[in-house]
């Protein structure tokens, strides 16, 4: 068995053991709802058409059913859930609904202060709605003969929650709400997404957040990316929210250098959701990409537009861009010689502005999926402005397969990451190693 279907089958296999549930191919009986590779979309997830003017206002709420959930004295353990939808602005200045899920913890916040919050910005999970993080707090794992996706992130937030610390997590735009396509790597879209969970967070009646509650953010891979420019974009879109601190791991600051990456990886599919991504942003960009696309690459993007990471691993394992294009060019060489698409992921970039307050940044060193060199030149051009940086180096060998040398450090230093966060909540200050940085890895 190769090792990502090895690493695959393992997460599958530990999803179950932890008491998921598998979602049967059935067809919808509202005729409303949208059915995605045999899973039925609740309705909750379908926008309404006409969407609050202020960002991070609440749309509607539900209660959310958690999987992993045990009785307690003072109610369900780890906590109790709510989903949301919430109103966000996308990189066009439109506005969007953004869904995601609120869970106040039944374990007591023992720092200082109010008890804090915590923003989780997922990890790549796919492009259908059903692999959305908060579908994944209910359904751990969901699989038919047409779907398979793992709810990854729920380690974390379990950590989180023993702790104290109230969580929110996004969906980002367009992951689980039906109305668009998952935007996936667009830098605005997920930091304004990020920012507007808080904001919703917030305003959500009957939990213990305060107007006193530190926030801090969560994100490893794509959702490092996210962390990462929302850190960067606070202060001009969210100057409402202060930050205790940021912890951004293996975030994708340079498409440019991830997407060649990428390309022949285990995750190779993900090419297929960035570019759906790019088309959705920036509709003036379809033109360019069906030029280039041959019959097998508009499949493709079509197959992986509703797609979940499992999918992906299990359907595009190593596949080569260079087979979808219409000349053989790989996706990253059409970047380079299409101005407009040249311009598009330059305007992702991350790492051009200050964040206003303290990151922790990670990468492993062995990770070449998400490149570790593209990482720490995010880490130099944040020290470069003066923003404070904890810059942290996961030195770890080349375990053979890029998935694994990207996902062991996610473990690893989850620990530590999470403590770094906890410290900030707790009102402790951040120590820069900026000085430091040209002696590491």
């Amino acid at each position: 068995m190769p090792a990502p279907t090895r690493l695959l089958a393992a997460a599958v296999t530990a999803a179950a053991c932890l008491g998921a549930t598998a979602v049967p191919a059935t067809a919808a009986t509202d005729t409303d709802a949208v059915v995605s590779r045999g899973v039925t979309i609740p309705a909750f997830y379908n926008p309404p058409a006409a969407l609050p003017a202020a960002d991070g206002t609440l749309v509607r709420t539900e209660a959310l059913p958690l999987a992993l959930s045990l009785p307690g004295i003072d109610g369900p353990l780890p906590g109790t859930a709510t989903r949301l939808m919430y109103k966000s602005t996308d990189s066009a200045g439109q506005p969007v609904a953004v869904t995601g899920a609120y869970i106040e913890p039944a374990a007591a916040w023992k720092g200082g202060g109010a008890r804090p919050l915590v923003a989780v910005a997922p990890g790549t999970m796919g492009q259908g709605d059903q692999c959305a993080a908060s579908l994944g707090l209910e359904h751990p794992l969901t699989v038919n003969w047409q779907t398979l996706s793992v709810g990854y992130e729920n380690l974390a937030i379990y950590r989180l929650l023993a702790r104290g610390i109230a969580v929110v997590v996004t969906d980002y735009a367009g992951l689980g709400a039906t109305d668009r396509l998952h935007t996936y790597v667009n830098r605005v879209d997920e930091a304004h997404a990020v920012l507007d969970s808080v904001r919703a967070a917030r305003s959500l009646p009957g939990t213990s957040l305060t107007a006193g509650s530190r926030v801090a953010l969560y994100g490893y891979s794509q959702g490092g990316g996210a962390t990462a420019a929302a850190a960067e974009l606070q202060p001009s879109y969210a100057p409402d929210i202060t930050l205790a601190g940021t912890y951004a791991g293996a975030p994708p600051a340079d498409l440019v250098a991830v997407t060649k990456a990428i390309d022949g990886s285990d995750l190779a599919g993900a090419l297929g959701w960035s570019v759906n991504g790019f088309v959705q942003s920036d509709p003036e960009l379809k033109p360019i990409a069906e030029a280039h696309l041959n019959a097998a690459g508009k499949a493709a993007l079509k197959d992986l537009s509703t797609m979940c990471v499992g999918d992906a691993l299990l359907a595009y394992n190593s596949a080569r861009s260079s087979s979808w294009t219409t000349d053989g060019s790989s996706i990253s060489e059409i970047v380079q010689s299409e101005p407009a698409l040249k311009a598009f992921l330059a305007e992702q970039r991350i790492g051009t502005l200050e964040p206003a307050s303290p990151v922790r940044l990670a990468t492993g060193t062995a990770d070449d999926l998400v490149p570790h060199a593209q990482a720490r030149a995010l880490a130099v051009a944040w020290c470069a402005k003066g923003a404070d940086v904890t810059y942290k180096p996961v030195v770890l060998p080349s375990l053979g397969r890029a998935l694994i040398n990207h996902f062991t450090p996610l473990l690893t230093d989850q620990g530590d990451a999470l403590s770094w966060l906890t410290d900030r909540l707790d009102g402790k200050p951040a120590t820069s190693n900026c000085a430091t940085l040209p002696f590491k890895p």
